[in-house]
């Protein structure tokens, strides 16, 4: 890979921050505080790590104005002053990225399988044995990897990026700048069988799934589609490895889900929302906007109120954990021997 440098002037216009040293200086990457050398810009996110910083062997530090005035002449290097240090790293680390990653060159694979009545962008790029089903559509600089099968009907907007082994069945919607992982599935039947005498009978599932703008989707996620009406993931949403969304549900703009989250069936998520792994929503539940739930915790009921949420108990030695929960399955005898002790003390007053 070619590294290229990129001038501080021209990440301070870009990041709308203020340079106290010479704009000119270049650097060629980004590394964390404790490791980044001559070449490289860093930035300093928790304000605990203000010593590392100071002495960090970068030439440039990305801060807030509040770390600036508290380190003062303490670093060495040019600083960039900024207001949120943690977003710009991520803007920067995506500039050295797009400019050390050539682009995938437009065109068909020749071991690729394309339907005829597929249509696909003169730009876009398609992997060697993808299988493109009739009726697709791909959009412009989109890149389909090898080994991705679209089935029939799936639109795929422009520069998306599909990643070796995804899966996309028949009329699937992707919006634009989406990134899809490995093993991930888009569209798979939801879980849907009604009980006829002990005998299971499936229902048709004949829904789509919708995906907005600017959706990343992890390694092995699967979003089933919907039984009638379709399962949606709308703009901005960031979904984790190993996720399952089930069918009928609707994930709110910008809602972001750490690995091993699953959502039950018609799960209404709200926008903005965060979810730490491994969190459980069940079926049929409506979450408002701005709702933050804990790793582990499961959500058993609609959450009306924005907020913070934890539903599990802390961590203790089993012993201490076994006493904790006969306790808990005796609450509702205890409870009903206090109401009969009140009552034995109101009449004796």
């Amino acid at each position: 890979m070619t590294t290229t440098s990129i001038r501080l002037g021209e990440l301070a216009d870009r990041l709308g921050g203020r340079l106290t040293g010479s704009p000119d200086i270049a650097v060629s990457g980004i590394a964390p505080v404790s490791e980044a050398g001559s070449g490289h810009i860093t930035f300093l996110s928790n304000s605990k790590l203000r010593h590392v910083a100071a002495a960090s062997q970068a030439a440039a530090l990305m801060l807030t104005q509040a770390d600036y005035e508290q380190i003062g002449t303490d670093f060495q290097g040019v600083y960039l002053i900024v207001p949120n240090p943690y977003v710009c790293f991520a803007r920067v680390a995506q500039w050295f990225v797009a400019l050390n990653s050539p682009a995938p060159a437009a065109g068909v694979h020749p071991n690729a399988s394309v339907a005829a009545t597929a249509v696909i962008a003169a730009t876009a790029t398609i992997g060697a044995n993808a299988v493109i089903g009739e009726e697709v559509v791909i959009g412009e600089h989109t890149v389909i990897e090898p080994g991705v099968v679209l089935a029939r009907g799936v639109s795929i907007g422009a520069s998306s990026r599909i990643y070796p082994n995804v899966s996309v069945y028949e009329d699937c919607v992707i919006g634009d700048r989406c990134i899809i992982h490995s093993g991930a599935v888009i569209g798979a039947d939801g879980f849907g069988f009604a009980n006829d005498k002990g005998a299971w009978i499936k229902i048709p599932q004949t829904g789509r799934v919708v995906i907005g703008n600017d959706v990343e989707i992890g390694a092995n996620t699967s979003i089933d589609r919907g039984a009638l009406a379709d399962t949606v993931i709308e703009d901005g949403v960031k979904l984790d490895n190993q996720i399952q969304i089930g069918h009928n549900c609707h994930i709110g703009a910008h809602t972001a889900m750490a690995g091993c989250v699953g959502v039950a069936g018609s799960a209404k998520i709200g926008k903005h929302c965060t979810f730490g792994g491994a969190a459980m929503i069940l079926g049929h539940l409506t979450i408002a906007d701005n709702v933050h739930i804990s790793s582990g915790s499961l959500v058993s009921r609609s959450i009306s109120e924005p907020g913070q949420y934890t539903g599990f108990y802390p961590l203790a030695k089993n012993a201490d954990w076994e006493k904790t929960a006969a306790i808990v399955r005796n609450l509702g005898t205890m409870r009903e021997k206090l109401r009969q002790l009140e009552k034995i003390t109101k009449n004796k007053e």
